[in-house]
């Protein structure tokens, strides 16, 4: 097995401390280590780091050399400019392919929190038996808590393997109402983003779903290792269309496997989900850094240096650090992002 760590994601939603060059995977948000760092340590015992490659941004080669020092340069892949999943995940099945033909490959988003880290590596060795014997694409569903309206969800059919089943459709992002139904059939799991198969079957299943990308990753498989790489690489990146894995072939395809698993997780997509992956004090509030509080509940507070105080507030979110501090409602902590869109039009770029 190979895995392929997707490290190329802006995180946006959490600024102030998600810069352009040192994003949300490159974090420390829910321990000592990096996101990414945790990312690559807990599938170690299964994939050695000489088989592990890292996709990222030009931008962030430093700081992900910097977190994984061991790392081979050569399994370090730079995109020129980010173009969504799809091609990220084509461009390291092409690599995994040259390297081995029969390559199962794992790919794995770098700022995901697994707190059940045996049952992972267990679905994974599991996924791994099922693709080689099948050209089956296999997708990790999360068994679901609650009912959640900003996950995608999907449905299974039929098994097809002990604890696999046929996918029977994808749901992006329902209404309440919807994902309480889901709930209640108990034949729903939540998608979380991690897919096992063999790098031939993922290409395979591009060519029939998106020839598009398919064609330009083409192009960019044939000079490979050449002195055009990096030119041939950034032409083509510049032009291929930006698209999701999920939309360009996992809604698409016919032999999509999903096998239903409880790993302790979450995606940790905005400050507000700290709570979900840190301890709370008596009055609910989830703390890092110096604080002082004072009839203050709910609440998510972030310090870097220096102490933050809160007298009688509630559900609030305080983020501090050196240049800037946040103050957000945490029924708005999505809409965070939409202060980096803000700081980009008015030229603030020394806060990116």
């Amino acid at each position: 097995m190979y895995a392929v760590i997707l490290a190329g994601g802006s995180g946006t939603r959490f600024w102030p401390k998600s810069r352009e060059t040192r994003p949300k995977q490159l974090l420390s948000l829910s321990g000592s280590a990096s996101l990414l760092r945790q990312t690559v340590d807990r599938i170690r015992p299964l994939v050695p780091h000489e088989r592990i490659l890292i996709v990222a941004g030009t931008a962030l080669e430093d700081g992900v050399r910097e977190a994984l020092p061991e790392l081979p340069s050569e399994n370090l892949i730079l995109e020129p400019v980010g173009r969504n999943t799809a091609p990220a995940i084509g461009l390291g099945a092409l690599i995994l392919r040259r390297r081995n033909p029969d390559a199962v490959m794992a790919v794995l988003p770098a700022d995901h929190v697994v707190q059940k880290e045996a049952e992972l590596l267990r679905v994974l060795q599991r996924a791994a038996e099922i693709v080689r014997d099948h050209p089956f694409l296999v997708t990790l569903g999360i068994q679901p808590t609650r009912a959640e309206t900003g996950y995608g969800y999907i449905e299974q059919g039929a098994l097809v393997e002990p604890g696999a089943y046929r996918v029977q459709c994808f749901t992006e992002k329902p209404d309440t109402r919807t994902a309480e139904a889901f709930l209640r059939t108990g034949r729903f799991s939540w998608n979380s983003g991690m897919f096992v198969w063999k790098a031939s079957d993922i290409l395979a299943a591009m060519q029939a779903h998106c020839p598009e990308t398919h064609r330009d990753l083409q192009k960019i498989d044939g000079a490979l290792g050449t002195q055009d790489e990096a030119q041939v690489l950034r032409q083509v990146y510049e032009e291929m269309p930006a698209e999701s894995i999920d939309y360009a072939v996992m809604e698409k395809a016919r032999d999509i496997v999903v096998i239903p698993v409880d790993l302790g997780w979450s995606d940790v997509g905005s400050w507000r989900a700290l709570e979900e992956v840190l301890p709370q004090d008596a009055q609910g509030n989830t703390l890092r850094g110096q604080t002082v509080l004072r009839n203050t509940s709910n609440s998510i507070v972030v310090g870097e240096k220096r102490l933050i105080a809160a007298v009688g507030v509630n559900d609030l979110i305080v983020v501090e650090t050196d240049d800037a501090v946040l103050v957000c409602h945490k029924d708005k902590a999505q809409e965070v992002r939409q202060v980096v869109e803000l700081l980009r039009v008015r030229g603030l770029d020394q806060y990116l």
